[in-house]
């Protein structure tokens, strides 16, 4: 409802454990892993919108044969794009001769992405440049099979800089400063590493060099590889990589901040973001699949063995609370409980937002999104009001048939109060009529409200800068006359940046905190400002183990309400009538909604890596030095 907050990326992999023949015999066609890591990245649409890569790898070709295809799109309609793409060839085959499109031999020497392994990138890219360039998956070729290697992840590294020198250290010149490419490379640096171990060794033993790829692809060390590439990482990750030769391996980081879900069995293996996603793909239940452990890699090696093995010990369990309020599809199991939860836990402070005045009120929910908290909302609107029922029935001293009935005919109001018009579009230029347009994208439902006495409440999913809030949708709301408006946000205040894969790096992007920049200046405490930036600055230069988080000290002095008021204050229109409250989730509350995702550094600066007290610190000085770089 108020402003979208950028999505995140995601991943598939899917390996196929039988022979091609099997697929085409048993389900009917040839393209049975295409088709499914269609699915499969489609599922995930939500997580990207700037672009997509899929990339495919054939086992055990012969030399002189293609075994590596890629393709990437930042079309308008990335995935269509790049399947279309795919798909030509196999149109200009099936002309030719129809027969061919099942002849799996044919298909395998002849047309890409009809191999064994696949990987699939849905990108939203977190700050700056959106060029192919900066497309998943990433290859780095090597005429040794065993030395080729492609990456894809749901990532951001907070200390790039670092790993960087890193590279530059042990000889490498890195054609970029980005963390993709900087983890393209440490990888890539240490499977050469493992390449030469391998090499020294089976040379010494009297074997010759075309034996030795043969050895080295039996015994290459995956998990040591990993270890001493992510070892001093920081940041969060889930990070998909396919070797040359047919290995492959989704590596997920110690705090578990981005989330990755698996499944096996004799057919296939695959790997994704979200676990309905492969519910759905392949017609599975929720306990089917199983979560990557946090600092342990799945390992898919060339011979169908799959296993999970610790790579880095995993810390305290940090796992992205957004994840379950606003980027996974709410369709899982656990998703969809936790969003009604949500919505539960948030009736005592309703309540008390509309003065107890149940009877006029109207709830509703802006966006979409938002409907699962919303029925949550209601379910719990509904228990304080059967309790208030059962307290009426007994004080009445001789009821009769009418008063209960009158007692139990109580409901909350809820109606459908705005419907997005997707055929409007805003092709105005100037700002003061795009405004206006915008303000129309919106048909609302008239009648919904008693004029001058009702309140209307409608749930988001979370309120991050409020620009749309002010400038359109409460001027929407307004239009039914309401005596008070009261938007409640499912998400806590949204108080400090993101650095692990979510495009929320700046201080200014949230209106929580421009309400306690406002609130000190008004209470006389601006002092704090220049203190916060003066501890920032003090620790600028240090390791990032040693920073901590000053930027908390800008919130102390106030309470959540203090702000919640501040922001109602700063985003109400000077235009419109009614009377205008921000209700925010508690961040006890999320714990008990989500109390397996319990990373909440958005709300209350508590970063699972040293990197994040880094980040925040360096938003800051950004903040006040008018700097518009993001902070890593």
């Amino acid at each position: 409802m108020s402003d979208a907050i950028k999505h995140e990326c995601g991943i598939a992999l899917l390996r196929l454990k039988k022979p091609l023949e099997f697929y085409l015999d048993k389900y009917g066609t040839s393209f049975y892993g295409l088709n499914k890591l269609y699915l499969l990245m489609e599922k995930q649409h939500n997580r990207g919108q700037d672009g997509a890569g899929v990339a495919n790898i054939k086992l055990d070709m012969s030399p002189g044969e293609r075994y590596i295809s890629r393709s990437r799109s930042i079309d308008s309609k990335p995935l269509q794009e790049i399947f279309t793409h795919i798909n030509a060839r196999f149109k200009e085959i099936e002309k030719a001769d129809p027969s061919k499109l099942r002849d799996v031999e044919y298909l395998k020497k002849n047309a890409g992405f009809t191999g064994e392994l696949f990987l699939g990138h849905l990108r939203y890219g977190t700050f700056g440049k959106n060029s192919i360039e900066s497309c998943h998956p990433f290859l780095r070729q090597n005429n040794w099979m065993t030395r080729n290697l492609v990456v894809a992840g749901n990532f951001n590294l907070t200390n790039v800089d670092e790993l960087f020198d890193v590279l530059l250290n042990i000889g490498q010149h890195p054609k970029e400063k980005s963390d993709t490419v900087t983890v393209l490379e440490k990888i890539g640096h240490f499977l050469d590493e493992e390449n030469e171990r391998l090499v020294k060794e089976y040379k010494a033993k009297g074997y010759n060099n075309k034996e030795i790829t043969g050895k080295i692809v039996e015994n290459i060390d995956i998990p040591t590889i990993l270890k001493r590439a992510s070892e001093d990482w920081d940041g969060g990750y889930a990070m998909a990589g396919l070797f040359g030769h047919g290995d492959a391996f989704v590596l997920r980081d110690p705090s578990g901040i981005r989330p990755a879900f698996w499944y096996e069995d004799e057919e296939i293996c695959v790997v994704t973001s979200e676990r309905p996603v492969i519910q759905t793909a392949f017609n599975l239940k929720k306990e089917d699949i199983k979560e990557l452990t946090p600092g342990h890699a799945l390992i898919i090696r060339k011979n169908g063995v799959v296993k999970e093995t610790l790579i880095n010990d995993p810390l305290e369990r940090a796992a992205c609370s957004f994840e379950r309020i606003y980027f996974s599809r709410g369709n899982d199991h656990d998703i969809y409980n936790e969003r009604k939860i949500l919505g539960d836990l948030l009736v005592p402070q309703i309540i008390t937002a509309i003065d107890n005045e149940l009877d006029q009120s109207v709830f509703s929910f802006i966006p979409n999104t938002a409907e699962m908290s919303f029925y949550g909302m209601m379910k719990g609107l509904e228990d304080f009001m059967n309790q208030e029922k059962i307290q009426a029935i007994k004080s009445l001293s001789h009821p009769t048939d009418e008063e209960i009935t009158k007692i139990l005919s109580r409901r909350a109001r809820f109606e459908k109060i705005a419907i997005k018009d997707a055929k409007l579009r805003t092709f105005i230029t100037q700002d003061d009529s795009r405004d206006d347009m915008v303000a129309h994208v919106y048909d609302i439902t008239y009648g919904t409200v008693e004029r001058d006495k009702d309140n209307l409440v409608v749930i988001d999913d979370s309120i991050v800068r409020g620009t749309t809030l002010k400038q359109s949708i409460l001027k929407i709301l307004d239009r039914l006359d309401p005596k008070r408006i009261v938007v409640v946000s499912s998400a806590p205040q949204i108080r400090f940046p993101d650095c692990y894969g979510i495009d929320m790096a700046r201080m200014s992007d949230f209106i929580a905190f421009e309400a306690a920049i406002e609130l000190l200046r008004e209470s006389g405490k601006a002092y704090i400002i220049d203190e916060v930036y003066r501890k920032c600055k003090e620790q600028e230069h240090v390791p990032k183990e040693q920073i901590r988080n000053h930027v908390k000290a800008i919130y102390e002095p106030f309470t959540d309400d203090d702000i919640s008021a501040k922001i109602a204050e700063l985003l109400k229109p000077v235009d419109i009538k009614a009377e205008v409250k921000i209700v925010y989730q508690t961040v006890d509350n999320l714990h008990k909604a989500c109390p397996n995702n319990t990373g909440d550094w958005y709300f209350t600066g508590n970063y699972p890596t040293p990197g994040g007290n880094k980040v925040v610190n360096r938003a800051f000085m950004n903040y006040i030095d008018g700097n518009k770089n993001r902070a890593y």
